[in-house]
C-alpha cells in the first residue's frame, strides 16, 4: 500500500472573498480524495453504495498553518490508519510548492446502512483497508467542547444543504459556522478545526443551533428532538498587540 497522492490547484469556486480557500472546500477536497482512495484499494462504490452501504465522518480535526489562496497549487496526500472496530482512521497533510506543511488532519471514518440509518461491522460485508504508519500522523480527532450558553435559534435544513447519503453534508457544517461568526474572525488566522458528527440531520429537520464566541475561538452546535447532532470548534491564532 502506498501514500495516494495528487496536485490541486485552488479554483475560483474554492475561495471566499480573501482569495482563500474556504474550510467547506477544504474538506469537501479531502474527502473526495479519500473516496478516490478507497476506489484504487478496491473499496469503491461496488463494495459500499451499490450493496446499501454509506460513508459517513464521525469526527475530524485540522491544524492549519496557513490556508492556500487561489490559483495557488498545492500538494494532497492521504493514508489511512489500522481500522479500530468499527471506525475508519484517515490522515492528510497539504504541502505548497516549496514542500511547507500548510495543513494536517485526521478523521474517523464508518459505514451506515442506507436503509437503517445504522453503523455497520465492515467485517459482516467484506470491507476491509489495511491502514498504515508513515510517521506523519496527527492525533486522531476529539470532541470538542459544547458551547456554554442559553441563547439559540432554529435552522431548517435546505434541499441544497442535502448530500447522497440523504442527509445534511457535513462540509456544509462549515459554511453554517462561519455565517454566524462574528465579522472580526473572518480576518483572523485560522490554525484549528474540530468537529463531532453524532447524529444526521435530514432534509426539513429544524435544528436548534447554539453558539459561544471566546477570545480565540468559535462554537457551534446543532440538536434536533432533544438529541446532539453535531458539535463544531474553529481556534484562531491570538491577535498581535
Amino acid at each position: 500500500m502506498s501514500v495516494f497522492e495528487l496536485d490541486y490547484r485552488i479554483r475560483s469556486s474554492d475561495a471566499d472573498a480573501f482569495l482563500r480557500l474556504r474550510v467547506s472546500r477544504m474538506f469537501t477536497i479531502l474527502q473526495e480524495m479519500s473516496i478516490d482512495h478507497t476506489t484504487a484499494l478496491k473499496m469503491g462504490r461496488d463494495m459500499t453504495m451499490d450493496r446499501g452501504l454509506l460513508w459517513i465522518v464521525t469526527l475530524q480535526q485540522a491544524k492549519i498553518t496557513r490556508m492556500p489562496v487561489y490559483d495557488e497549487v498545492v500538494h494532497l496526500s492521504t493514508w489511512p490508519g489500522n481500522t479500530m472496530h468499527i471506525l475508519f482512521p484517515r490522515y492528510y497533510r497539504v504541502t505548497d510548492a516549496a514542500g511547507s506543511v500548510l495543513i494536517e488532519a485526521s478523521a474517523l471514518w464508518a459505514l451506515m446502512d442506507q436503509a437503517t440509518r445504522k453503523v455497520i461491522f465492515p467485517e459482516e460485508y467484506g470491507v476491509a483497508i489495511k491502514g498504515m504508519k508513515t510517521g506523519k500522523e496527527i492525533p486522531l480527532p476529539r470532541a470538542p467542547k459544547m458551547p456554554q450558553t442559553d441563547e439559540a435559534e432554529t435552522f431548517t435544513v435546505p434541499f441544497s444543504y442535502v448530500d447522497l447519503n440523504g442527509h445534511m453534508g457535513n462540509t456544509r457544517y462549515f459554511d453554517l459556522a462561519e455565517d454566524r461568526m462574528p465579522e472580526a474572525f473572518r480576518t483572523r488566522r485560522l490554525c484549528g478545526i474540530q468537529t463531532e458528527y453524532a447524529r444526521e440531520a435530514r432534509m426539513d429537520a429544524d435544528v436548534l443551533l447554539k453558539s459561544e464566541v471566546q477570545p480565540d475561538t468559535f462554537l457551534l452546535s446543532g440538536e434536533a428532538e432533544g438529541q446532539k447532532l453535531f458539535r463544531l470548534c474553529f481556534t484562531f491564532a491570538p491577535e498581535e498587540s
